[in-house]
C-alpha cells in the first residue's frame, strides 16, 4: 500500500495542514481541501500542482502563484523565480519527516494512526 501526503507549510516551514492520499492519486485532488478556509499571499509548489483549476482558484483568491509548469503548458505562466527558490522548505519538512522511520515505511495500518504519527512528528519537527 503507498500513501502520499500532501502538505501545507508556512512561511517558516512549519505544517499548516496535510492530507492523505492513495498513491496511485493525482496529487490535484488533495488541494482543494488544504486551501479550504486558510487565507495566503502566494502558494509554491512543483509542477504536480500545475492544473488549470489550481491557477484558476488561486487567482480568485487574489493569490501569487509560483508554480513550476509543465513543458506540456500551451500558455507558460510568468512565476516569480526568486520567490520560487523559497519552495525548499516544504522539501525540507518532507526530509525531516522521512527522518522518522515510522513514518518514511509507512508502519501503521490504519490511516488515523498513520495521520496521528505525522502530527506526532510536526510537533517535534516544530519544537527544535
Amino acid at each position: 500500500m503507498t500513501t502520499k501526503i500532501l502538505a501545507l507549510t508556512d512561511a517558516f516551514g512549519n505544517l499548516v495542514r496535510f492530507e492523505l492520499l492513495p498513491g496511485h492519486r493525482f496529487d490535484t485532488v488533495g488541494v482543494e481541501p488544504l486551501l479550504t478556509g486558510i487565507s495566503f499571499g502566494a502558494l509554491l509548489a512543483d509542477k504536480a500542482f500545475d492544473s488549470n483549476s489550481i491557477v484558476d482558484n488561486l487567482n480568485e483568491r487574489g493569490a501569487k502563484i509560483v508554480i513550476s509548469q509543465h513543458p506540456r503548458r500551451s500558455k507558460p505562466l510568468d512565476i516569480d523565480k526568486e520567490i520560487y527558490k523559497w519552495r525548499h522548505l516544504v522539501e525540507n519538512f518532507f526530509c525531516k519527516l522521512k527522518e522518522f522511520k515510522r513514518i518514511a515505511m509507512r508502519a501503521d495500518k490504519t490511516d488515523n494512526s498513520f495521520k496521528a504519527m505525522i502530527y506526532l512528528a510536526a510537533a517535534v519537527i516544530n519544537s527544535k
